[in-house]
């Protein structure tokens, strides 16, 4: 799912919408509940999306990591046993 979907579907759980090529002046809303998100809006929403996704990327990371040195493993072994 592209940003802008995950964008809108966060801020507006319920509507039904279209676009084309990721532009926000091309969004059809086909059912909307309350007032359409604004570009601000949507263009905030995302960096936020992004964010939360690079944080939980890093969690994860980290939890490997934590795993890993409990089991003393090194890097290399932990890539070979997860693939």
């Amino acid at each position: 799912m592209d940003y802008l979907t995950k964008a809108i579907k966060s801020l507006k759980p319920t509507a039904e919408f279209s676009f084309n090529d990721n532009d926000y002046s091309t969004i059809k809303w086909d059912v909307l509940d309350g007032d359409a998100p604004t570009k601000k809006q949507i263009d905030d929403e995302i960096k936020r999306l992004k964010a939360s996704e690079i944080t939980q990327v890093a969690a994860k990371a980290a939890q490997r990591q934590a795993i890993a040195d409990r089991l003393g493993l090194t890097a290399d072994e932990l890539q070979v046993l997860l693939g």
